[in-house]
Order: C-alpha cells, then structure tokens, then sequence
C-alpha cells in the first residue's frame, strides 16, 4: 500500500513538474521571441530528462537497490556512448541547440556575420533548429550551419545604425 502511494505521488511530481518546467520554458520563449518549433523542441528534452530521472526514482521505490539501479544506468550509457562515439556530432549539435535556446545573442531575423576561417558568411538567420543555423546569404543563397561549430566561431551582429563590413574575398 506503501508502495502504491509512493508511485502515484511520484507521478503527480512528475505531471507537475512538467507543467511548471514548460511555463518556464514557454515563458523565456516569448521573452526572447523563440520559434513554436524551438519551445516544442525543448520541451522533449526537458519531458525525457524528467522522464528517465522519474524512471530511476521509480525502481528505487520497487525496490530494486541503489547498485543494481546505477549498474543498470552504467550499461545503457556504455552502449549510448559506443553508439553515439561514430555520431558525436549529432550529440554536439542537440547539445549547443540546448545551450542557443537558453543564452544565444541572436534571433530569427538578426543580421549576422559568421567569422569563419575558410568563409566569411553574411547574411540574415532564416531559422535556428535543432541541428543547425539557416542562413540567408546576401546573395540570395542558404547556408545551414551546425549549432556547435556556431557556438565555436565568433559571430558579428548587425545593429540597426551600423552595417557589417563585407567579407573579405582573400
């Protein structure tokens, strides 16, 4: 009966701090003018974070101990991490997609100058998902660049009084 009760609030926890997770999220997303998609987006992430961590607290009620628990999570992330070791990217890309959501300086509509070695891409940021930036180019074309590899090079931001310098054609 214990049990029981232990179970059901555990899921009440879990519904609720759902919800309150995407207030927070929907919230910051209208304060910063995020896309529906990103705040979709985040909240999976959010939803299966709650959910694996609901998942453990779940089994230590059960009654399954404190080693069999961390044994079993230490094997399923051995054979994440051997699966995803030919994918880091992947894994980098929805990492610095987590990290854009929260504290990126720059919007749907910014105009920006992506500071690359081998490229000086300019143009308007069409959309930002979840792995990677869309660019509109001034000439016309569209480069989609990896979240990671955004959060890696230093990016300038048109104000509205002062144009970006052209890139350089060496």
């Amino acid at each position: 009966m214990l049990k029981v009760a232990l179970l059901s609030s555990c899921i009440v926890a879990f519904l609720l701090l759902a919800r309150v997770v995407d207030k927070v999220v929907r919230d910051l997303a209208i304060k910063r003018s995020v896309s529906l998609y990103r705040v979709e987006y985040i909240n999976k992430v959010t939803h299966f974070a709650l959910l694996f961590c609901g998942v453990v607290v779940v089994c230590l009620i059960l009654g399954l101990g404190y080693g069999d628990v961390a044994l079993f999570l230490s094997s399923m992330f051995a054979v994440v991490g051997i699966a995803l070791f030919a994918q880091w990217s992947i894994l980098s890309n929805i990492t610095a997609s987590v990290i854009i959501f929260f504290g990126f300086p720059y919007r749907v509509g910014d105009r920006i100058q992506v500071l690359d070695p081998d490229f000086k891409w300019t143009g308007v940021v069409s959309e930002i998902t979840m792995f990677h930036v869309i660019i509109r180019l001034d000439d016309g074309n569209t480069v989609t660049y990896p979240n990671s590899m955004m959060l890696q090079r230093a990016v300038l931001k048109a104000n509205g009084d002062t144009p970006l310098p052209p890139p350089d054609e060496s």
